[in-house]
């Protein structure tokens, strides 16, 4: 499920668990870009943000990697760095909620204050924040999806059903001007939660959709690294400088589960490269949303726009990184069975049943009475 549940560490701490992540430009405001950060899966309306985290945005400049280098793209030792904590919250109103402030650190070291569930939040220092419940906005079939890695055969059906359909998450939405970004037009942005205080230990890391749990997670194919959890590792990893002692590791995982998704249709479209790895393993390794500033916003069919067109050696047409409303699984699922090939790849759903919209905070409200988290062995 997009980033939900993504290791053992994640489903024992759900509150610094990262659900999704999204950074696009603001489609009310130009020149601006929004970054979004969703954690804790099937949160309730009592649930607060901890006020033991710090929730990180880091964004780099990117510049075009050469041709005979894996990667697509350099990221700059520049970086943008947005941190928001929160105050304890405080006891219940009348109404049941919690009032709880929150503070933002800008890369000019100011900080912004704000109120928890305020939609009305003010632009300050070119930066405006909301934080609070909303309406969960992953759409995929994850029970087919599971079903289909099991069994190595589709098994989507159409109309599909959207687990996460009616879920709510604590959300953090910043609208940040561009200014900010010292003049960079193409950016690599991750979000991550850490401890706070004098020692920040990183807990949750996230770029793109379903890297964890639909590529590194399955374990069965790996014939290096079979009995190795190895999502926990992943998730401590610096996602613009990954460290010495694992990539082997996560490069073993992802050739092994990326050939299984291309066989599902029983044809190979990913030829591997002369050192046997897929040609996807290192633009997943590169594991960060890329999104260019400088291009309008648009509602649907940027993501990985950017990366693709990298990779065929063309210009990108599109701001890239990616929307609330955009149905980023078919994407996903069609680039690792077919490399677009063939037909779209679809799992029955393509839409939110609460759709985002155009205007800040964009997240749909969340449903007030949500379903509390399953068992955690259902999960």
């Amino acid at each position: 499920m997009s980033d939900h549940i993504s290791g053992p560490r994640a489903l024992a701490e759900p509150i610094a668990d990262i659900t999704d992540v999204f950074a696009f430009p603001s489609p009310e405001r130009p020149g601006h870009l929004v970054l979004v950060m969703n954690t804790l899966p099937f949160a309730q309306p009592s649930d607060a943000l901890s006020d033991g985290l710090i929730y990180r945005f880091r964004l780099r400049p990117l510049t075009a990697a050469g041709s005979s280098d894996a990667a697509l793209f350099m990221a700059d030792s520049r970086e943008f760095v947005f941190d928001c904590v929160f105050s304890e919250p405080s006891n219940a109103d009348a109404s049941g909620a919690k009032p709880q402030d929150g503070f933002c650190t800008t890369p000019g070291g100011e900080t912004i204050p704000f109120r928890v569930n305020d939609e009305s939040s003010e632009p300050t220092s070119g930066v405006r924040v909301f934080a609070g419940s909303r309406w969960d906005p992953f759409m995929m079939d994850a029970p087919a999806a599971l079903k289909t890695i099991a069994t190595g055969k589709l098994a989507f059906t159409d109309p599909g059903s959207i687990y996460l359909d009616g879920k709510s998450v604590l959300s953090l939405v910043l609208e940040v001007d561009v200014a900010l970004l010292d003049g960079a037009e193409l950016v690599g942005v991750v979000a991550e939660t850490l401890t706070r205080g004098k020692f920040n230990v990183r807990i949750e890391r996230v770029g793109r959709p379903e890297v964890k749990n639909m590529m590194l997670g399955p374990k069965q194919h790996d014939q290096v690294n079979r009995d190795l959890e190895i999502r926990d590792i992943y998730n401590t990893e610096d996602a613009f400088n990954l460290g010495e002692s694992y990539p082997g590791a996560y490069r073993a995982r992802l050739n092994a589960n990326l050939a299984f998704w291309d066989s599902i249709d029983g044809k190979v479209d990913w030829a591997t490269n002369a050192n046997g790895d897929h040609p996807l393993t290192d633009v997943v390794l590169d594991d960060y949303l890329v999104v260019d500033v400088t291009k309008p916003y648009q509602e649907t069919g940027s993501f990985l726009e950017i990366e693709l067109a990298a990779m065929r050696g063309e210009a990108h047409e599109s701001c890239g990184g990616r929307t609330l409303n955009d149905d980023v699984m078919d994407t996903i699922f069609t680039q690792l069975i077919n490399a677009g090939n063939g037909p779209v790849i679809r799992d029955g759903v393509d839409a939110a049943s609460r759709p985002a919209s155009r205007t800040f905070p964009y997240l749909a409200e969340p449903n007030p009475h949500p379903p509390a988290a399953p068992p955690p062995h259902q999960h």
